[in-house]
């Protein structure tokens, strides 16, 4: 495996981040315990949850699962940079409560408490704002969180799905504060969608936020959709039939078939050459496949491999050349 620095923090990661969407849902105990001992022994560290994984009635459960796993012992804990992400309602889905979601003071304190109980560890490494909270002044917001680090129950502080102006917004507020501000952004960013790269990416390197792309195999088609579909189906055949650009997918398997690569490998090895990317969360839902993804940390893609995905999958480069001379 190999590690670097989570955006300007002395915290090294794994260039391979463990997401735990499918714990409960799609994969059970047994079976998420596995996952994570064999991310452990491939040497990723830091494994992303959030509060309402498990969704529905079950919400909640993907953190409990991590929870019972550490509570395995055996250094687990120790070893692990748990990250875990607070906004949505954790109120049950026929009931209804005006603090129940969101990021003002009151639920940031009481997110943190319930995930500190679910994952049954007195501290959070990476808290992330899991959605942009358009009501909730930056000045509560961070107000809040820097209780919450004083008191040692979190450590560092990210966000999800915020544009790039509201990660400056953010962190000027935080600068003016005292605070630390934001280290991380987790975003949506794939070979397939790459708007993050106009002004979300830019504004993070700009003030030292390391990028987590989640979907990175853009819900199964880089992950070699057209070939499982021709083999039975499932989830890829599934994302095939809502595709309008099958051809481009099939332009891209065949081109990881002359390499000699895997699709969804190469989609993750591609994240890792981008500029500010720390690392890609990848959600697997058996050990083989998390297999696969810390395969692609070790490849290196020849530069004419790179200019043949650059213009099969052009990105719209940045703002303001973006849309202006």
């Amino acid at each position: 495996m190999e590690y670097t620095q989570l955006g300007r923090t002395g915290l090294k990661v794994s260039r391979i981040v463990l997401g735990t969407m499918n714990f409960g849902p799609s994969t059970d105990e047994t079976e998420s315990h596995a996952i994570m001992d064999a991310a452990l022994d491939a040497g990723v560290n830091l494994f992303d949850t959030a509060n309402v994984y498990g969704w529905g009635e079950n919400k909640g459960r993907s953190e409990r699962i991590i929870g019972s796993w550490f509570g395995k012992g055996g250094g687990r804990r120790e070893k692990v940079v748990i990250a875990t992400k607070g906004y949505g309602s954790m109120a049950p889905d026929d009931g209804w409560w005006p603090n129940a979601a969101r990021l003002s003071a009151l639920n940031l304190r009481r997110s943190v408490e319930d995930s500190l109980r679910r994952l049954g560890t007195d501290h959070i490494d990476l808290y992330q704002f899991h959605h942009v909270d358009r009501r909730t002044p930056w000045e509560e917001i961070w107000q809040a969180m820097d209780v919450l680090v004083r008191q040692g129950k979190v450590l560092y502080v990210g966000a999800s799905n915020h544009a790039g102006w509201q990660l400056a917004q953010a962190n000027e507020t935080a600068r003016r504060l005292g605070s630390y501000g934001l280290v991380s952004e987790q975003c949506l960013y794939n070979l397939v969608e790459r708007r993050a790269e106009m002004e979300v990416i830019p504004a993070a390197r700009a003030y030292g936020l390391g990028v987590l792309p989640y979907s990175p195999l853009a819900g199964g088609l880089l992950g070699g959709a057209i070939r499982r579909s021709d083999e039975g189906g499932g989830r890829s055949a599934d994302a095939l039939a809502k595709a309008q650009n099958r051809d481009q997918i099939q332009a891209y398997e065949d081109l990881a078939d002359k390499y000699g690569l895997e699709p969804g490998e190469l989609a993750l090895a591609w994240l890792l050459t981008r500029p500010g990317v720390t690392g890609p969360i990848v959600g697997p839902r058996t050990t083989a496949q998390l297999q696969s993804a810390v395969r692609a940390v070790g490849l290196r893609l020849p530069e004419q491999l790179l200019t043949s995905l650059e213009e099969l999958f052009p990105g719209p480069g940045e703002t303001p050349e973006a849309f202006a001379w």
